[in-house]
C-alpha cells in the first residue's frame, strides 16, 4: 500500500511575542557565554574549558614527572565527558595552557610543537603529548577529599567539579582573556611571589585596601618581559577600580660595531605580540619611508628573542629611533585591564586587587574547612572500625564460631558484641590474611594517633585564626615554590617612565625631510608636489577653479593658516595629498566655518612676529608661537564678529606700518604705535568713512617701502617721497602714489 496522502494533524500551536520569545534566547544565551565560556571564576582563575582539561588530566593520571600521554587521548576524554564542545576549541585552549610565552606560569607541560613567539601553530593533536605542571597540581590538590563541589556533567553520567580547589592564586598569576555578550574580561599575568606577599598581609589585615598592597604587587609580569612605562599614579588607579592598562614596551639596548658603527638590538617584545609580524610591519614601514631614521631590520633570534635594527646613519639618536618604532608598531603595545569575574562562580563583577585576592583567601578558607570535616568523617569512621577490630581480636574464637554456624552472621555479631552495622561489616569483609595483624597494640597505637589528630582538626573547624594561620601556611609554601630567586618565579617585566623627548624631533623622525612645493587653487584645494618645482603653468585644476598661490616648503614642515573668522589652523606637510591628482580640499584637515575663508597660508617657522587686521581696521602684533594651535578646531588670536571678519595679515619687519583701505587710502605710520598682544580685537590703525581695509605690510624706513603690480613689477619709494601719507595710527590716509596698483595690495606674501 502507498503511503497516506493525508496530512498529520498539526501539534499544538502557541503564540509568542516575538520580541518575548527573542528577549528570552537572547538573555538564555548571553548568560551562558557570560557564565560558561568567556568569564573566570575569581576563585580559581579558570574558564570551565580549562577547568575541564585539567580535571580530565587528573582523571587521566597525568600528574607531573609521570610519562606524557598523547594530547589526542586528552582531547578525546574532555569532549567525551565534560566539554561537548569541538575538538579543536579544546586542544586550542591546551596549546595556550602550555605555551611559556602565553602563560606566565603553564598548567600543561607539553611534549612536541606547542607552537612559538612568531605565531605559528601548535602541531595537530595527535602529533603532541602532554601532563600537568607543579602549578596544575596545586590547583587541584584536596579535590580527592571533597574539598570543592561537584556537579553532574553534561549527560548526568559523571561529575565534574565546580570549581577547583585552587591552591594557587591562578587568576591574577596567568591572567584571563574572554569577550562575553555585553562585557569583557582582560587580565594580565603577574608575579605569583608578589601575589602570595600581599595576600599575606590581607591575611594580617583584612581591611587593606588595594593601594596598600601595591607595595608589594607592582604591576603585572608578563612571560615575555618586557618594560611597563606608566606612572606610578595610573597604575594604582587601574588596580583600585579594576579597570584601565598598561604600556608596555619591548627592552632593547645598544650594540658598539667597528669604526663607531652600532645596531639596536631588542630582546624582549610586548605580551601577546607575533613576533615575525611585527619584523614585516617594521619593513612595510621601511618600504613605505615611513621610518627614516632606520636603515634595515633583520631577525636573529634562535631560542631567545633578538631582533637587530640598524639605524639609517651612526649619527642618528638611538633613543629618537626607537621612540619612532615605538609610535609605529607593536614594540609598544597597550595592553588592557579588566577585572571582570565571576564572584562565587555566579555574578559578574569588575573587582579591585584587593577584591581579587580576598575572594581566592575565602576560597582557600573554604576548601580547608570541607577538607577538614572530610577528614574528621574519615576519623570517626576509622576509630568506629577500630574499636570493632579491637572487639573481634579480644573474642576472635567466639567471633569464627559465629561466622561458621550462622546463617546470617551480621545480626548476631551485633547482638552478640553489642556492635554497629559499620563495625560487624568492617569484620565480616575482613581477610583472613589480615587477622595475622589483628594485634591490641596496633590497634590501641593506631586510635590514639587518630583521636589526637580528630582533636587537632576539631580545634580548627571551631577557631578561624586557626583556619586563617592554616591558610597562611599554605600561601608561605606557594610563595617559597615559586620565590623572586627561582627561574619561574622570578620577575621578568621591569617599571620605567618614558623617556621626554622634543616633539618637533619626534615628529621629524616620523617622515623623511624632503623639498616639496605647496600649491593652493582658488576653491580652497590644496597638494603637494615632490621638489621645489618654479614652473607651475603645466599643473591642471579642476573645472572653474584655478591656481591661487604656492610656496615651497619641506615635508616635515608644519603649515599655519589664517583664516576669516580670525584662527590660526596648524596643517602637517606630511598629511597633505602629493601625487598627480587635485589634492582634497583644504577642510579635510581642519574643522573651518562654511563661511570662512583662507587670508594667508605659509610655513610656520617660530621666532617671527606677525600684525594681523581685521576688515574694520583694527589689529595688533602677535607673537608666532601664540598662534599655533594643536587641535583641528584651530587657536581663536583675532576677535572678529559677522560681518567683520580678518582680512590682512605681515610678517613685522623694521619700525613702519603701511595700510590702504578699500576706499584706496593709503597710511603710514610708526609701528611702536600698535601693541602686543596674545589675543583680542586689537586697537584701531585706520579709519574709513565707507568700506573697509584692503592689505597691510610693515617696512624699514631706511630701505623704503616697496610693492607689487598685477604684472608681477616690483617699485618702491623711499621714506622721504612718502612724507605725504605718514601720520598716526587710527589716521584716514589720502590717495596712494601714482603707479599703486589698482586691485590696492601690497603683493608681499609672508616669507
Amino acid at each position: 500500500m502507498g503511503k497516506s496522502l493525508i496530512p498529520p494533524e498539526p501539534a499544538e500551536v502557541h503564540e509568542v511575542m516575538l520580541r518575548d520569545a527573542l528577549e528570552e534566547r537572547y538573555l538564555a544565551y548571553a548568560l551562558s557565554t557570560i557564565m560558561h565560556r568567556a568569564l573566570p571564576d575569581a576563585r580559581d582563575g579558570l574558564k570551565p574549558v580549562h577547568r575541564r582539561i585539567l580535571y580530565g588530566m587528573r582523571l587521566l593520571r597525568l600528574d607531573p614527572g609521570t610519562p606524557f600521554k598523547k594530547s589526542a587521548k586528552i582531547v578525546g576524554d574532555v569532549m567525551g565527558s565534560f566539554h561537548p564542545h569541538g575538538d579543536q576549541a579544546i586542544y586550542d585552549a591546551m596549546v595556550r595552557l602550555a605555551q611559556d610565552f602565553a602563560s606566565r606560569y603553564p598548567l600543561v607541560d607539553g611534549q612536541g610543537n606547542f607552537g612559538n613567539v612568531d605565531g605559528d601553530n601548535a602541531a595537530a593533536y595527535r602529533y603532541t603529548e602532554a601532563r600537568m605542571t607543579e602549578v596544575a597540581r596545586l590547583l587541584l590538590d584536596g579535590i580527592d577529599e571533597d574539598g570543592v563541589e561537584f556537579r553532574p556533567n553534561y549527560d548526568g553520567q559523571s561529575k565534574e567539579p565546580v570549581v577547583l580547589p585552587g591552591g594557587f592564586p591562578n587568576l591574577l598569576a596567568n591572567g584571563a582573556q574572554g569577550i562575553a555578550v555585553g562585557m569583557a574580561t582582560s587580565i594580565p599575568p603577574h608575579n605569583v611571589a608578589e601575589l602570595c606577599d600581599a595576600a599575606l598581609h590581607l591575611i594580617d589585615k583584612p581591611d587593606a585596601k588595594s593601594k596598600t598592597l601595591l607595595r608589594w604587587v607592582k604591576g603585572p609580569d608578563f612571560p615575555t618581559g618586557g618594560i611597563v612605562i606608566d606612572s606610578k599614579e595610573s597604575i594604582t588607579e587601574a588596580y583600585m577600580t579594576g579597570r584601565g592598562s598598561f604600556r608596555v614596551r619591548a627592552k632593547w639596548n645598544q650594540e658598539e660595531g667597528v669604526r663607531g658603527a652600532w645596531v639596536v638590538v631588542v630582546t624582549e617584545i610586548p605580551w601577546l605580540v607575533q613576533k615575525s609580524r611585527l619584523v614585516e610591519k617594521i619593513a612595510e614601514l621601511l618600504n613605505d619611508k615611513k621610518l627614516p631614521l632606520v636603515g634595515d631590520v633583520r631577525d636573529e633570534s634562535a631560542e631567545d628573542i633578538r631582533l637587530v635594527i640598524e639605524p639609517k646613519s651612526r649619527t642618528v639618536d638611538p633613543e629618537l629611533m626607537m621612540e619612532s618604532l615605538f609610535r609605529l608598531t607593536e614594540l609598544e603595545s597597550r595592553i588592557p585591564l579588566n577585572l571582570n569575574v565571576l564572584v562565587k562562580g555566579r555574578v559578574p563583577k569588575v573587582l579591585g586587587l584587593a577584591e581579587c585576592l580576598r575572594e581566592w583567601l575565602d576560597h582557600l578558607r573554604d576548601v580547608l574547612v570541607r577538607r577538614s570535616n572530610y577528614r574528621k568523617a574519615q576519623i570517626e569512621n576509622r576509630l568506629e572500625v577500630l574499636g570493632g577490630y579491637l572487639i573481634a581480636y579480644l573474642n576472635l574464637d567466639k567471633v569464627i564460631k559465629i561466622i561458621r554456624t550462622e546463617d546470617e552472621p551480621k545480626p548476631a555479631l551485633i547482638q552478640a558484641f553489642k556492635l554497629t552495622e559499620i563495625q560487624a561489616d568492617a569484620i565480616l569483609n575482613m581477610r583472613l590474611r589480615s587477622l595475622r595483624k589483628l594485634e591490641e597494640m596496633e590497634i590501641r597505637t593506631e586510635d590514639k594517633n587518630l583521636r589526637g589528630e580528630l582533636k587537632g582538626i576539631k580545634a580548627l573547624l571551631g577557631s578561624e585564626a586557626e583556619q586563617w594561620s592554616r591558610v597562611g601556611e599554605q600561601v608561605r609554601k606557594v610563595r617559597d615554590i615559586f620565590g623572586p630567586k627561582t627561574p619561574l618565579g622570578k620577575r621578568r617585566t621591569q617599571f620605567a617612565d618614558a623617556p621626554e623627548h622634543d616633539l618637533a624631533a619626534i615628529e621629524e623622525a616620523f617622515v623623511e625631510r624632503e623639498p616639496v612645493t605647496v600649491v593652493i587653487s582658488e576653491k580652497g584645494w590644496v597638494r603637494t608636489l615632490k621638489g621645489h618645482v618654479a614652473d607651475l603653468s603645466g599643473l591642471a585644476f579642476k573645472t572653474d577653479d584655478k591656481l591661487d598661490h604656492a610656496f615651497f616648503a619641506e615635508s616635515t614642515s608644519k603649515l599655519l593658516l589664517f583664516a576669516t573668522n580670525g584662527r590660526f589652523y596648524s596643517l602637517d606637510v606630511a598629511k597633505l595629498p602629493g601625487g598627480r591628482g587635485h589634492g582634497d580640499p583644504i577642510r579635510m584637515f581642519i574643522d573651518m566655518e562654511q563661511d570662512a575663508a583662507i587670508v594667508s597660508l605659509f610655513v610656520h617657522k617660530g621666532e617671527r612676529k606677525f600684525l594681523v587686521a581685521s576688515s574694520e581696521g583694527q589689529g595688533f602684533i602677535v607673537k608666532e608661537e601664540d598662534c599655533v594651535g594643536n587641535t583641528r578646531k584651530g587657536k581663536q588670536v583675532l576677535n572678529v564678529e559677522m560681518p567683520n571678519e580678518a582680512r590682512a595679515l605681515t610678517t613685522v619687519i623694521g619700525d613702519t606700518v603701511a595700510l590702504i583701505g578699500d576706499n584706496r587710502k593709503m597710511l603710514l605710520f610708526p609701528l611702536d604705535q600698535v601693541p602686543e598682544m596674545a589675543r583680542g580685537r586689537g586697537v584701531r590703525l585706520q579709519k574709513y568713512k565707507d568700506g573697509g581695509l584692503s592689505d597691510i605690510t610693515t617696512f624699514d624706513s631706511k630701505q623704503g617701502l616697496t610693492w607689487k603690480d598685477s604684472a608681477g613689477r616690483e617699485f618702491s619709494a623711499t621714506i622721504r617721497e612718502l612724507a605725504d601719507w605718514r601720520g598716526n595710527r587710527a589716521d584716514a590716509g589720502r590717495l596712494p602714489p601714482k603707479g599703486f596698483p589698482k586691485s590696492n595690495k601690497f603683493g608681499r606674501a609672508v616669507e
